[in-house]
């Protein structure tokens, strides 16, 4: 009898050990998927004057076993034939209201499939969705309750992460990173899905306008095209050009007008067809700007190598300017702002570009005066053109539809934002070196000459009496 006993005592601990830990694993969240993690989903909202865009990334799995609605085995082709449902579904479980109960009107928009990987899940698929979620009338888009409960009334385990990426009001404009605001997940104690309430703070338009003077300044370090073609212009700038080539110095006052005249000419360039372009909401395609800009590149390292348009820069440098600010204005309407917000988000970006672009020249220019009188001028004046026409040819094919190593390393530049700052200062300090040890010398040697002569007159004067 005693075996028996033993295998019965057994048995029955096993079975009240499993029935204690399965709730207290609950209780404390440590799920079974803690041993095998599984994605979340992310909700990513911008914030607009009078809307809120939310951009839901939905791993595949968790959202077919929630909805129903399967997708395992859907590819991009097939997806439009579950559209419907899915929008539907989602429309269900997504309903924003006001802080007062007041309901919010959600469209689904567009629909994708895409690939992508979690630091502990690996490689996924997820389902892309765009949102827009708009208030009532006098609604606050910058404090609302968000009922969502997509997959996590379903998949008790699963958790959605709610972020702001953009919010021009509290300077978020980049796009770049996301603010968490809060997450959603299943309440086990009393089995329902909580309300997430939304409380962005106040915002202002000094913080967005800051922000904007910030996002032009960044646009000009990482945009290397355009910083390039005004330095390959302003390369020649202390030269003469006499049959053709570039031969002598024109002085350093002159130098300093044509370098005066060509970034002025370019700034107005670009500052016009930017106010032009964003304030009349044109749309225009990218790629031929683009591949208008790589093309005004080429033609200024020629124009380094042998004077096109000598005593013309300026025009020059005003005419490509159009299509230099017409690409500067691409990032102003990818923000989607009100016409308030985009008022102060021109003025703001159009100072941070002038700022930056004032700066890089200052910096540039010691170098430039410099560079024109030393005998090494025509190899490095030759070696910056050719390098810097070779990037522009790779960027003109790239545009032109034919991708290329040479654009995508003339690309990565951008990446660096503080090489071209750092580089440009050190040769400043350089130059400005160098200049004043040649001034000193040369002051040195008249100097001692006057204080001989000093010296030898009392004497003369002794000797005349």
């Amino acid at each position: 009898m005693t075996r028996p006993r033993t295998w019965l005592t057994t048995a029955l601990r096993l079975v009240a050990g499993i029935t204690i830990a399965v709730p207290a694993a609950l209780l404390l969240g440590a799920s079974p998927a803690a041993a095998h993690p599984m994605p979340h989903s992310v909700v990513q909202l911008d914030v607009y004057k009078a809307s809120v865009t939310a951009r839901l990334e939905l791993p595949v799995g968790d959202f077919s076993t929630a909805s129903g609605i399967d997708l395992t085995s859907t590819d991009s082709a097939a997806l439009p034939a579950k559209a419907k449902a899915i929008r539907t579904y989602l429309g269900r479980h997504i309903s924003p209201t006001t802080l007062k109960g007041e309901a919010w009107q959600v469209n689904i928009g567009a629909l994708s499939l895409s690939r992508t990987q979690q630091t502990a899940t690996g490689p996924y698929r997820e389902l892309v969705v765009k949102a827009v979620l708009t208030p009532p009338t006098g609604g606050d888009v910058r404090h609302f309750t968000l009922n969502y409960d997509v997959i996590v009334h379903q998949v008790v385990t699963h958790v959605a992460l709610v972020s702001v990426r953009q919010d021009w009001d509290a300077g978020r404009v980049s796009g770049e990173g996301a603010t968490q605001v809060g997450t959603v997940r299943l309440d086990i104690r009393h089995m329902s899905v909580p309300p997430l309430t939304v409380d962005l703070g106040k915002g202002s338009a000094w913080r967005g306008f800051v922000a904007m003077v910030e996002l032009g300044g960044n646009h000009i370090l990482t945009g290397t095209d355009h910083l390039l073609f005004l330095l390959i212009l302003l390369l020649p700038a202390p030269l003469r050009a006499t049959g053709g080539r570039w031969n002598g110095l024109v002085g350093a006052r002159a130098a300093l007008g044509r370098i005066g005249r060509i970034t002025i000419a370019f700034t107005a360039g670009h500052s016009v067809a930017l106010a032009a372009t964003t304030l009349g909401r044109l749309e225009i395609p990218s790629w031929p700007v683009e591949a208008f800009i790589a093309a005004s590149i080429l033609v200024g390292a020629i124009h380094a190598i042998r004077p096109l348009f000598p005593g013309r820069e300026a025009v020059v440098a005003g005419v490509f300017g159009l299509g230099h600010g017409m690409a500067f204005s691409f990032v102003l309407a990818e923000m989607h702002l009100s016409t308030g917000q985009l008022v102060f988000s021109l003025l703001g970006f159009n100072l941070g570009i002038e700022l930056l672009q004032l700066l890089l020249v200052c910096l540039a220019l010691p170098s430039l005066l410099v560079l024109a009188r030393l005998r090494i001028q025509p190899t490095l004046r030759l070696s910056g053109a050719l390098l810097t026409g070779t990037a522009a040819l790779g960027w003109l094919a790239d545009r032109l539809g034919a991708p290329n190593p040479v654009a995508r390393t003339a690309d990565s530049a951008g990446s660096h934002t503080t090489l071209m700052p750092a580089t440009l200062a050190l040769a400043a300090v350089v130059a400005v070196g160098w200049s004043l040890a040649t001034h000193w010398q040369a002051w040195s040697e008249q100097g001692g000459g006057v204080r001989l002569r000093s010296r030898s007159r009392p004497e003369a004067e002794a000797a005349h009496g």
